[in-house]
């Protein structure tokens, strides 16, 4: 699996409380998403976490690229001990219906916000399944 830096909505990002991705994806037009085949989204942690309980990843799309009025395509939340650096998170593709303006929205939970923790995320044409 090969990130485009173009597709990317985190880059190494630090997670160090709840926060939205860096990055935004534009797709340009209103034409519909994944018409064609599922499109694949990836989340990669690349620095193991710490202190939290778990981080919740979503999707969320809006017409305006300042988010006023997101809405949530889908939700994963991944536990503090699969956080660790290499994990993949299970493969969330696009649904129909999106908007303009994509982003992922990182949710902490726990009592102590993690002191560690980056994660690489974006749109990808295909996901290694092999291990």
């Amino acid at each position: 699996m090969l990130f485009d830096a173009k597709l990317l909505m985190s880059s190494n990002q630090a997670i160090t409380a709840t926060a939205a991705s860096t990055d935004v994806i534009d797709r340009g037009d209103s034409k519909d998403v994944g018409k064609a085949g599922d499109v694949p989204i990836v989340v990669q942690v690349t620095e193991a976490f710490n202190n939290l309980t778990s981080l919740a990843i979503a999707i969320q799309t809006d017409s305006d690229s300042a988010f006023g009025t997101a809405k949530t395509l889908a939700t994963v939340t991944v536990a503090l001990a699969d956080l660790k650096a290499g994990y993949q998170l299970p493969v969330i593709t696009l649904p129909q219906g999106c908007k303009r303006y994509l982003r992922l929205n990182y949710t902490v939970t726990g009592t102590a916000a993690p002191t560690t923790g980056k994660v690489t995320a974006g749109i990808v044409a295909g996901v290694q399944t092999n291990g």
